[in-house]
């Protein structure tokens, strides 16, 4: 069949029924969807839109966590050929104000009351959101339950209807508004259209192979970013089993859940590596040498995989069966595909996935790209490590003069929502949408992506300094899990180090140091010098314009709640910078 709109995509997936086809995984218990019962709410719920008056061009926001009734309530908006707006969790009632205001929303669906408390809190400031609708738990005046409006709709010809309105959904259409996170300024909305997603999709679908009927894919990262919003639809393209669980208790459900296949952000992958290799630091020695044994063998093993033949070898099955696959246990014991996406992935992470044999697939995209640009495969030879692979069948790159990578094609966005002007700025005089990404293109057509173009650093002496590879490589110390470096117009680099709290603590008891806070522990002269044994590692591989000067350890690690990580958990530079500006510049005057 053509495939015009996510509506015809989500249609595939209900022509492959099973009993268990929908999981939703949270402490303490979980719940399972049949192919049927999903459709019969979703089709219901699409009706009772309809008596709420939702129609053809309306904007839903909606606040929850990764749920079945996410795609529900996404799938019965969209079946209207509404608009629905999505919204991470941890925004603010002020933050959420002027999304709701500039995207005009009529109806707001939260998760529970904890949520909605910040609605009721705006409601008054938005004239145009008229209801409001919890998913879970006792609810305020005035708002209604999803079970309510699901049941408003209920009758025998529901489904019908649901694929009659279907029908009239044009691939011009917008789907969804994403706002992004903004470091600085009001953030902008995103307009994305079905046929964006759609051309999306179908190409990224050839670069993994997913079976129907073997794998079980997690959905844990918002499924109001892009990345994980475009794998749903892909997911329901292959027709895969899905588990949904929130990105807040993945760490604890992963081994109940068993998946095969997930996404998630580089932080994740570098988190699970740092907590192996810190049991292994605390391990008896031969356990250490066994496992620095293993690894290395999986090392020499991974390329044979990404060449598309089987890796052999007494040594490597050996070491596969006492510890990589042990190592794998943690993760469920059938992780055996990973994507990453959202920011670049330290090349050392990726080389530890693929040497305890889980194969990772790293990709590029922005939101404005639907998002993915460009992603390497399963299949032989189109995995590099270091790269971004190569661009999707139906997307153009180049790379222009000063380095920034500018790419067209069918998924590019329809433009920002109320920005025209801002609209006509993110594009050249080609049509090429101009990503802010510095990149390079190899003669086989992969991608490596060097840095953003705004965070380039330009030091007093006018060279040109990319903080992003150098602070990966400072990643790689376990008691490192962020760092900031700083330095434009300046004489010399300086970092500011985010430590890892657990890894430092356990460090410190061991040295018998005294200090029960981070705070305490980074002011002592022998933390001091463990980073500075850090430092002086990277700074030994590096031009010497390149290399960090001085740092400061920071009294507490980078996160979400401290407003220094956006919700995909990037570092916000200049929130960073400006938070800190006092460390820096005592840094400077010494």
């Amino acid at each position: 069949m053509t495939v015009k709109n996510v509506l015809d995509i989500y249609r595939l997936e209900t022509q492959k029924p099973r009993k268990e086809h929908y999981f939703h995984y949270f402490p303490g218990g979980k719940r399972v969807f049949s192919t049927e019962e999903f459709f019969e709410r979703t089709s219901f719920l699409a009706a009772g839109f309809e008596k709420l008056g939702l129609k053809h061009g309306d904007r839903l926001m909606m606040l929850m966590d990764n749920r079945p009734e996410w795609h529900m309530v996404d799938l019965a908006t969209i079946d209207h050929g509404a608009i629905d707006v999505p919204i991470y969790g941890t925004l603010t009632a002020d933050q959420i104000t002027f999304q709701a205001q500039d995207s005009g929303a009529m109806i707001a669906i939260a998760e529970n009351a904890e949520q909605m408390a910040k609605f009721l809190e705006i409601k008054d400031k938005c004239p145009k959101l008229m209801t409001l609708i919890q998913v879970e738990g006792e609810t305020a005046d005035g708002v209604l339950t999803l079970e309510e409006v699901i049941d408003s709709g209920d009758s025998d010809n529901a489904g019908d209807l649901f694929w009659e309105r279907a029908e009239k959904v044009q691939p011009e259409d917008t789907l969804t508004l994403i706002y992004t996170s903004g470091t600085t300024g009001n953030p902008k909305g995103v307009e994305l259209t079905h046929d964006n997603l759609v051309q999306n999709v179908i190409p990224s679908a050839t670069r993994a192979v997913i079976s129907s009927d073997d794998d079980l894919a997690l959905e844990f990262l918002p499924l109001c970013h892009v990345l994980e919003r475009m794998l749903g639809y892909l997911y329901m393209y292959v027709g895969v089993t899905k588990a949904y669980c929130s990105v807040h208790h993945v760490a604890d459900l992963l081994a109940q859940v068993k998946p095969t296949v997930f996404c998630s952000v580089p932080r994740l992958f570098e988190k699970i590596h740092d907590k192996i290799q810190g049991k292994v630091a605390t391990a008896p020695a031969i356990r250490q040498a066994l496992f620095r044994w293993a690894i290395n063998q999986g090392k020499k093993a991974y390329p044979e995989r990404l060449a598309g033949r089987e890796p052999g070898g007494l040594g490597y099955k050996l070491a596969e069966k006492l510890v990589l696959s042990k190592v794998r246990e943690g993760m469920g014991g059938r992780v055996r595909l990973c994507v990453s996406g959202g920011a670049p992935l330290p090349r050392f992470v990726g080389e530890f996935l693929h040497s305890i044999g889980i194969w990772v697939l790293e990709g590029y995209g922005l939101t404005e790209t639907s998002p993915v640009v460009a992603v390497n495969g399963t299949t032989p030879n189109m995995t590099r490590l270091g790269t971004v692979g190569k661009v999707i069948d139906n997307v153009e790159a180049k790379v222009a003069e000063d380095g920034e990578l500018c790419v067209r094609g069918p998924s590019i966005m329809k433009g920002y929502w109320n920005l025209p002007e801002k609209t006509a700025e993110a594009f050249d005089e080609d049509g090429f949408f101009l990503t802010g990404d510095i990149a390079e293109i190899d003669d086989d057509g992969f991608i490596r992506i060097t840095d953003r173009k705004k965070d380039l650093i330009v030091n007093a002496g006018g060279k040109n300094i990319a903080p992003q590879p150098i602070e990966n490589e400072i990643k790689q110390s376990i008691f490192v899990d962020n760092v900031v470096l700083i330095g434009d117009k300046k004489p010399f680099i300086v970092a500011l180090i985010s430590p890892n709290e657990e890894e430092l603590a356990v460090w410190a008891k061991e040295k018998g140091l005294q200090g029960e806070t981070t705070e305490e522990l980074s002011r002592l002269p022998e933390v001091v010098a463990l980073f500075d044994g850090v430092i002086s590692n990277t700074n030994e591989s590096l031009a010497r314009f390149e290399q960090v000067g001085k740092f400061a350890v920071l009294p507490l690690m980078l996160s979400i709640e401290s407003g220094h990580l956006t919700p995909t958990m990037k570092v916000k530079r200049r929130v960073v910078e400006q938070d800190h500006q006092d460390l820096i510049d005592g840094m400077y005057a010494k």
